[in-house]
Formats: C-alpha cells, structure tokens, sequence
C-alpha cells in the first residue's frame, strides 16, 4: 500500500496495522477471487441472453399509471426473469414489498384449507413464522387452516431423505419449502445441486407435491438456480442480488403457469392477475439492476471470502470459512459477546456512505422475538445486497455480514469493523 492510500485511509480512521493487516489477507485471495470472476462473467451472459430473447427495447422502460393494462415493460421483465431462471412463468412486481412478502404470497395463492406445508431444510427465517403460524399473528396461513410440519436437516448439513420420505406419506402435504440460505442460523447454505436431490426426491414420490426455494441471497452465486434442477417455484426479493442495487422495491416469483396464477390472483385479485399492477417509473432500475446484478454479487462475493479471512486468522468462528464453496453471499462471524457484534455492525455502519454518522443499536423489529442491531447505510432503504449487518442479541452472538456493490467498499467496511474491535481492545492484531 502506497504512501497516498496510507494517508487516505488514515483520514477515513483506519490505522496502519489494520491496513497492513488488509493487505496481507488479500495478497491470499487471488484464486478464490479469479473462480467468483468466472461465474459472475458466465451469468451476465446469461442474463442479456434472457433481455434479449424477451425482446426487451427501449419502449420496454416506460411505466404505466392506473390499473396498468398492456404494460410492456413489466411482461418483458418477467419474461427476461422466467428466461434466466428456466421456468414457465414469473412473477415480478414493485407491489411485492419484500422477501417475507414474495414468499408469504407463493405459499398463501398455492395453499388452501385442510393442506399442509412441509419446511425440509429446517425452521424458516424468524419472519416466516408469523406467516405459517408458527408464532401466531393476524391473518396467517395457521388462521386459514394450512398445517405446518418440517424436517430438520441433518448433523452434516444435509437433507434427511429419509425423514422427507416419511413425510410425503401424509396425503395431506402440498407444498415442500426448502431456505437455501442460513438465516439467523449457523447451519451451511445449501447449494443448487443438493437442493435439485430433493426436489428430485420429492417430485418423484409425490408429482402432486409443490416444491418451493426461499433463493434469498443466492442468486447469481452459481451458475444455475433452483428453477434450472425442477423447483416450482423460485421466490425472492430485488433489494437483494437481482436487484443489483438498483432496484428501489420488489419481489419476484419464478416457476410453473399455474404456481405463478395462484400467486398472481393473490396479490392483485381473482380475475384480474397478471393483468394489472402499474409500474410507474421504475422499470428502468429494475431492469438496470437485474443487468448487473451477476457482477454486484461477485463484489459483494469476494468481501465475504475477505471477512472470513479476516476473522478467521483473528481466531473467531466464521461460517463459511474463507476457503470453503459459496452458494449465497452471507458471511457469519461468532463473536461470543454483545460487544463484539454490536461492535461489529457499528464498524459497518461508519464506512456507509449514507448515514456514516448514526450509531446502529439493538431494538425490537416486526417479525423478530429477540432484539436485533442492523447496519445498513443504504441508497435504497434496508437494501442487503448494499453493505450491510445484522444479528440477533442472543448466544453465541453472531453477526450476518452481506451485501457490497463494489468490493473497494466492502474491504473499507471490515477494515473500519477492525478498526472499531481493535479500539475497544476486543481483538489484537
């Protein structure tokens, strides 16, 4: 590091030591970096090969007002979006708030009374309780009569074929959800190819059976999605990877015609579907931001490899570790105390660029039992594909690192998280 970025960094808090510190992590990198290159220069093939085949022109970007008949833009966004996920149909709209949303409304157009939904990678995401009932709130899918089972993956990580085999024998069973992704939990990411074994194993026993992936923070990790290995329906939110950073709201859903009706009807109303939802003015960012959403998510990629590399040396428990296969963009990092995660995530909080001067705190949030701290210093509000952390204060005190549109600013950020631990005299380095 040069004498001119020394003092750069000096003036942005960052010390000496932890420059030096930074520079050597990184010098380790380079291969694990080079494979995220690879991918991310794969997938943005793919995805102008999706814009292409949907036509996409310049009068796709215009928006629509009022009930939002013959808009253009949005079929041509869920066309490029059923292109590059390989299903029939999606489901892409700025009505859709957010990920709980996107999925609350794939299980809600898909479930009826007296069926049952089946989680086979676990519990869901905190926020998915209140959804299933699993923690009663208004208006859930328990108040409408849907039971809820699930199966725990196993010790390894794995799926538990043979505690999914004996649930497909309850008749009642409709759809099989699967969360790629950890959540608020330490169990490993599932890839593409172990979650195609379920669904094969599913789909096989039980065709009548609807599988369903929460692909929350992986796409554009790989070179497929869980569409490509035989989910019905693939659901997400653009304020994470699709979204590129750029889109300002939404959700989407990909899968089967009728998975994509049933939820459809759901969101606007039974006969009116896909038919109506206005896109105002925000075609443009979403298609923009769907366009580099491949190189985004190697940013925000490579600054996780470098946080596990960073902690990991430090002696902390990260998962994954900085050597290990990737298939979402979550880094976790252990800290065994309050004061380091909040550490942690105030660290993050400093190097945003928006709101650099708040001090995030531990509160209650909608959706959460226990108190939760959140840095996220975003252009779009609450993004996580942008630099950002969060937790749970509760034991063993972890923090969920993720997000980063460029990677020069996620190397700030956890250069500025050490920083921050190494003032306190949490860590030595």
């Amino acid at each position: 590091m040069d004498k001119e970025e020394l003092e750069l960094f000096a003036d942005l808090g960052i010390s000496r030591a932890v420059c030096e510190y930074s520079e050597d992590i990184l010098a380790g990198l380079k291969d694990p970096f080079k494979d995220i290159e690879r991918t991310a220069q794969y997938n943005q093939l793919r995805v102008i090969n999706a814009m292409q085949k949907a036509h996409i022109g310049e009068a796709s970007l215009k928006g629509t007002t009022g009930y939002g008949y013959d808009d253009i833009g949005r079929e041509g966004l869920e066309k490029a979006y059923s292109y590059y996920f390989g299903s029939e149909d999606a489901l892409v709209r700025p009505q859709i708030t957010c990920g709980t949303h996107a999925l609350s409304l794939a299980l809600s157009g898909n479930l009826r009374p007296g069926q049952t939904l089946a989680y086979v990678s676990g519990g869901p995401y905190d926020t998915l309780e209140g959804v299933i009932g699993i923690r009663p709130q208004k208006g859930s899918l328990a108040e409408y009569g849907v039971s809820y089972r699930e199966v725990d993956l196993k010790e390894d990580g794995g799926f538990d074929f043979d505690g999914i085999r004996e649930l497909l024998k309850d008749r009642t069973l409709h759809i099989c959800a699967i969360q790629r992704s950890r959540g608020y939990l330490t169990r490993r990411t599932l890839s593409v190819d172990q979650i195609g074994e379920a669904v094969e194993l599913i789909h096989t026993l039980r065709p009548d059976v609807v599988c369903m992936v929460d692909n929350c923070y992986g796409e554009f990790v790989e070179k497929k999605e869980p569409s490509d290995v035989g989910a019905d329906m693939t659901v997400g939110s653009l304020i994470k990877n699709p979204g590129g950073g750029l889109a300002p709201t939404g959700g989407y859903i990909c899968g089967t015609k009728e998975c994509i009706e049933n939820a459809a009807v759901r969101l606007t109303a039974p006969g009116l579907g896909k038919e109506v939802g206005a896109t105002l003015d925000v075609l443009p960012s979403m298609f923009q931001g769907f366009f580099l959403a491949p190189e985004v998510t190697a940013s925000a990629l490579k600054g996780a490899i470098f946080a596990a590399a960073c902690y990991e040396r430090l002696g902390f428990w990260v998962n994954p570790s900085a050597a290990e296969d990737r298939h979402d963009i979550i880094q976790a990092v252990t800290f065994g105390t309050p004061e380091g995660l909040i550490g942690f995530c105030e660290g993050i909080q400093a190097a945003s660029p928006i709101d650099s001067f708040v001090v995030p705190y531990p509160s209650d949030m909608p959706g959460y039992d226990v108190p939760v701290i959140m840095a996220a210093g975003a252009f779009v509000s609450g993004s996580s594909i942008e630099l950002s952390a969060d937790g749970p204060l509760r034991e063993p005190y972890t923090a969920f690192f993720q997000g980063g549109l460029t990677f020069g600013h996620v190397r700030y950020g956890i250069m500025r998280s050490l920083q921050n631990l190494l003032d306190r005299g949490l860590i030595s380095l």
